[in-house]
């Protein structure tokens, strides 16, 4: 199993970023061995589509989990399509919320967790 945390650092003891698409990095984290590669999320400066862009990139890291704060609905849709777990809520360090996944304090998510373009800096606009 290959656990994927969205992060605002490069290492373990990073937060775990709490907005899905437009986090800073992705850990990508075997948790036998606690071995990780971070990647840096480049789709997190997109002007739009972040979080299917995001959850394409999680998907050819080949996680089978994904842990973060917070998802939205392309992204779910598109991490659901992929067979990926979604598991949000999350804070803390990433170890501690991969410590805390693998003891079974987190549910599967059901849905979405935030609105569209909530990470966008001031959520979504009107006009």
């Amino acid at each position: 199993m290959k656990i994927c945390v969205t992060s605002t650092g490069e290492e373990l003891d990073a937060e775990v970023d709490p907005r899905f698409g437009r986090c800073a990095y992705f850990l990508l984290v075997d948790p036998d061995t606690m071995e990780f590669v971070a990647t840096p999320n480049a789709s997190g400066a997109s002007s739009g589509g972040a979080g299917i862009q995001a959850a394409q990139t999680v998907a050819k890291l080949g996680a089978s989990v994904i842990i973060t704060g917070s998802v939205g609905p392309n992204a779910y849709e598109t991490l659901s399509a992929a067979g990926i777990k979604i598991v949000t809520g999350a804070s803390g360090s990433a170890r501690s919320a991969i410590q805390r996944f693998m003891e079974g304090g987190f549910e599967t998510a059901s849905g979405p967790t935030s609105p569209p373009h909530a990470g966008m800096r001031g959520g979504r606009r009107s006009m």
